[in-house]
């Protein structure tokens, strides 16, 4: 979970703080056991009741590298204090208010916030009862949106190859995002993995046989003789052991492949690669997901990093293929790579690959290799995306449903499209005039759940315009 500060800030007289103090700590120690059953580490600043004891107080909470700082107000409280603190606090702020009406808590909050707001000092305020539910909900999620933006900060995204076929909105301004995100980007040439992956090395290629095999056993691989041989998978796996090796030595967080068309019309397609490494496991057990965008997509790249921090979870990566109008339903359907773990999205890699049909790339693709199709499971899931307006960034949110049919009905639908590529079927909760009029890019990113609070928070933190669509 998170990292998180606690800085009650009391009344500056000594008479009224010695009699508050007891109250306060109660609240406090509420609190703090309320979030660290959540699952929080929680570290304290202590009481502060002196304008020396706020900023050490606030130096210290900020030594330990917590991700949110929460200035807590159970009683009245001197503004000043909260000045001082959050001028040595660097990171988010949160004003949190006790709502017992036995003591002015949020009379404390209102004067801090007001002072805050005078000096343009950034901070969120929350209120309620120490074991709320609502609040608790509250702090966590901008705890969890804090680690996520801090965790962007001194990454290194790697970038194999260029703009793909002059997509703009593939591309981003490096100045602004190690200015605004504090990412920095590594380019690479696509002829660094070619080269590694046609090796004479005889460990790469035994590994690549054992993935190989090990998809056949858990999937169905559809061989054609012609598209696809085993010794195209292989040549795909070994791509996908060469992103991974290049991005272990050089410490690369996360990664987009641009594929086409050199690797695409040359070599091998990048799907079984990019599956791969946005899935929690491969042939060898358990793994850390590596974020990887189709496309080199870094816009898209970064909103799944984003999304992966703050769930922990593999992010869809999905081309908005087609609206079916009869039914309200978008086909989310990308050129043959979504992670295998959306099949079922479960913790069994053989239950997920169960669902797998790896199929003979279409003609868009001459190089050949595997697509990764499977249909997405069905739930409720929250998708967003990072854009630019006008050079500006911004973030579009919005809730869906990914639907699953009857066996007859997904073969109408996929048919429609590319049957050999994989779907998520998703009914979103804005009108399609307004998304097809405003989104900002032909690539939509989604994760399971209700993850909107942590967005709107991270949206705030990072100062980026946020665009929330519902219906």
């Amino acid at each position: 979970m998170a990292r998180i500060g606690i800085i009650a800030v009391s009344d500056g007289r000594d008479h009224v703080h010695h009699r508050n103090t007891g109250f306060i700590r109660s609240k406090v120690d509420a609190l703090t056991a309320a979030l660290t059953e959540a699952g929080h580490e929680v570290v304290s600043g202590g009481l502060v009741a002196t304008n020396t004891g706020a900023t050490a107080a606030a130096r210290s909470v900020a030594a330990a590298g917590v991700d949110v700082t929460v200035l807590y107000y159970a009683v009245w409280a001197f503004p000043h204090f909260t000045m001082l603190a959050a001028d040595a606090t660097p990171g988010p702020l949160l004003l949190v208010a006790s709502t017992d009406p036995t003591e002015p808590g949020l009379v404390g909050m209102l004067a801090a916030g007001g002072a805050l707001d005078q000096i343009g000092r950034a901070h969120t305020r929350l209120w309620g009862a120490a074991d709320d539910a609502t609040l608790l909900a509250e702090v966590g999620a901008h705890a969890r949106a804090a680690a996520a933006v801090a965790s962007l900060r001194g990454s290194t995204f790697g970038r194999f190859g260029g703009r793909p076929m002059g997509m703009n909105t593939a591309v981003a301004n490096t100045d602004q995002w190690i200015r605004k995100f504090g990412v920095d980007v590594e380019e690479i040439d696509q002829y660094e993995l070619v080269r590694r992956a046609e090796a004479a090395d005889p460990g790469l290629a035994a590994e690549a046989g054992q993935g190989r095999e090990w998809l056949e056993r858990h999937a169905t691989v559809h061989y054609d003789g012609d598209r696809l041989t085993p010794e195209l998978l292989e040549r795909q796996l070994r791509l996908y052991l060469a992103v991974r090796d290049v991005a272990a030595e050089r410490h690369l967080d996360f990664s987009g492949i641009k594929a086409q068309p050199e690797l695409t019309e040359h070599f091998a397609t990048a799907d079984v690669a990019e599956a791969l490494l946005n899935d929690p496991y491969d042939w060898n057990g358990a793994k850390a997901v590596h974020v990887t965008a189709t496309e080199a997509d870094m816009d898209g790249a970064l909103t799944m990093q984003l999304l992966h921090r703050i769930t922990g979870t593999p992010v869809l990566f999905a081309d908005v293929r087609h609206y079916h109008p009869d039914r309200d339903v978008w086909d989310l359907c990308n050129s043959g790579q979504h992670a295998t773990w959306f099949a079922a999205r479960s913790d069994d890699p053989a239950e997920n690959l169960a669902k797998v049909h790896l199929y003979p790339e279409v003609f868009f693709f001459p190089a050949g290799g595997a697509s990764v199709q499977h249909i997405a499971a069905p739930g409720g899931m929250t998708l967003a995306r990072l854009s630019r307006l006008d050079g500006e960034y911004r973030l579009q949110l919005m809730l869906g449903e990914f639907e699953n049919f009857d066996e007859r009905t997904t073969g109408e639908l996929v048919a429609r499209s590319t049957p050999e590529w994989p779907h998520a079927f998703a009914r979103l909760d804005v009108p399609a005039p307004t998304f097809l009029s405003g989104f900002g890019a032909n690539h939509v990113h989604a994760v399971p759940g209700d993850r909107r609070p942590e967005l709107r928070a991270a949206a705030a933190q990072l100062g980026v315009r946020l665009e929330e669509w519902t219906r």
